[in-house]
């Protein structure tokens, strides 16, 4: 028996395999095949474009795939959501979908596009969203490229970002939010009942977000006499909560800790001059809570 899953190729293709090293799953893609190798003998691997994901996965032609949240209520598929990891392609965040417009147009709110034209590639959430505000307007499909669209080819547009920027280079300010989003690892509904497979999906689930946790985080260990304990303890954030353990000479002690990757340029010097001795600092691949 083999569970099949979707890898989502495009822009999430390279974090996903990423996520997934960090899980303890070694995925090998090619630019020639959509099926990459996985080195877990009872798994299949398929790339899929994430806005199809969650249609192969009700359809059961995959048991799972990873795809946005806002592509699973775009389609209106029937799926389980089995878990929400955040992640995405340029951070560890979740992305907005935006109602934005040019810059220099008049259009403040929502209920200025009434009549108007909107381009987006979430047009029935777009629809639903613009119904709940009572504005009717043309919604047309994007192919690519929406952010170069207005003001000519439409007066505004439902756009992803993550931080903005490409809307800022063309030009776009930002009016509302249709949506937030975030990764989902979903199951196909028969597949969530088969016990040999929710229990894989289970796993699965388990390691990736344990992956989740430990990105922007490292691990931390020293020495210290126990006189200087009290001291090497205030220099760490006051809501972790490190390990401590005596060494074979019960006058020393073993600190360690997990910290943000960020502050432990800052922390480091600070702990030496506690009185830290022998500190390493090194990579998590898993934090499973």
């Amino acid at each position: 028996m083999k569970l099949k899953i979707g890898i989502p190729k495009g822009s999430l293709e390279v974090a996903t395999v990423d996520l997934f090293r960090r899980a303890g799953y070694v995925i090998t893609t090619s630019s020639r095949s959509y099926f990459p190798a996985i080195d877990d003998a009872s798994m299949e691997c398929m790339l899929i474009r994430a806005q199809e994901m969650a249609r192969y996965v009700e359809d059961g032609i995959l048991d799972a795939g990873l795809t946005g949240r806002d592509w699973v209520e775009e389609s209106g598929a029937r799926v389980e959501a089995v878990a929400d990891l955040v992640y995405a392609k340029q951070s560890f965040g979740k992305v907005r979908w935006v109602l934005a417009v040019p810059e220099a147009s008049p259009f403040l709110t929502v209920a200025d596009l009434q009549g108007k034209i909107i381009a987006t590639e979430l047009v029935e959430t777009t629809k639903r969203y613009l119904a709940s505000h009572g504005v009717t307007a043309k919604v047309e499909f994007s192919w690519g490229a929406t952010e170069v669209k207005p003001p000519v080819l439409a007066d505004a547009i439902v756009e992803v970002t993550e931080t903005g920027s490409s809307l800022r280079a063309n030009k776009l300010k930002i009016i509302d939010t249709v949506m937030e989003s975030n990764t989902q690892l979903i199951a196909n509904l028969n597949s969530w009942k088969d016990d040999w497979k929710r229990r894989k999906l289970e796993d699965l689930r388990m390691l990736l977000e344990g992956a989740i946790n430990a990105l922007g985080k490292v691990g931390l260990m020293l020495n210290v006499h126990k006189d200087a304990l009290a001291g090497v303890l205030a220099v760490l954030p006051a809501l972790k909560r490190p390990t401590i353990s005596h060494l074979s000479d019960e006058e020393w002690l073993a600190v360690n800790t997990i910290l943000d990757e960020s502050t432990v340029r800052d922390i480091i010097p600070r702990l030496k001059q506690a009185g830290a001795q022998g500190i390493v600092e090194y990579p998590l691949n898993k934090i499973v809570l």
